[in-house]
C-alpha cells in the first residue's frame, strides 16, 4: 500500500511540475484520502488547486495544513495569495504578516501580483 501512495504522490508531483494541475489533483486526491495527516501531500494538493484556479478547495486544504503545522510559512503565504485572488485582502494580510514573521522576510508583506 505504501508503494501505491508513493507512486500516486510521485505522479502528482510530476503532473504539477509539468503544470498539469488538474492531473496533479486527480493523482493526489486518493493519496490524501489514504493519508489525511500528511502535510506535504496536502500542501502540494492545495498548490495544485490554487494553480487550477479552484480557490475554495485550495483555501480549505491550506487551512488544514496551518491547523496541523502553524509554523509552515509557505502555507500562510499560499493562503494569503489564495485569499487575494478572491478579493479578500484584509484576511490575506494576516497570513502575509505571519509568513513574514516566521521567515524574517519583509518582502512577503507585499501583495502578490497576479
Amino acid at each position: 500500500m505504501e508503494d501505491m501512495r508513493a507512486l500516486g504522490y510521485g505522479l502528482g508531483q510530476q503532473y504539477f511540475d509539468e503544470r498539469d494541475y488538474r492531473g496533479a489533483i486527480r493523482a493526489l486526491r486518493p493519496v490524501m484520502e489514504e493519508t489525511p495527516d500528511d502535510v506535504g501531500t496536502r500542501l502540494l494538493l492545495a498548490r495544485a488547486y490554487y494553480h487550477a484556479a479552484l480557490l475554495k478547495p485550495a483555501e480549505e486544504h491550506l487551512l488544514e495544513v496551518i491547523q496541523r503545522e502553524p509554523t509552515e510559512y509557505y502555507a500562510h503565504l499560499m493562503l494569503a495569495r489564495t485569499l487575494e485572488r478572491q478579493s479578500r485582502a484584509d484576511e490575506a494580510g494576516k497570513h502575509r504578516r505571519i509568513a513574514a514573521a516566521l521567515t524574517g522576510d519583509d518582502e512577503l508583506l507585499k501583495p502578490h501580483r497576479i
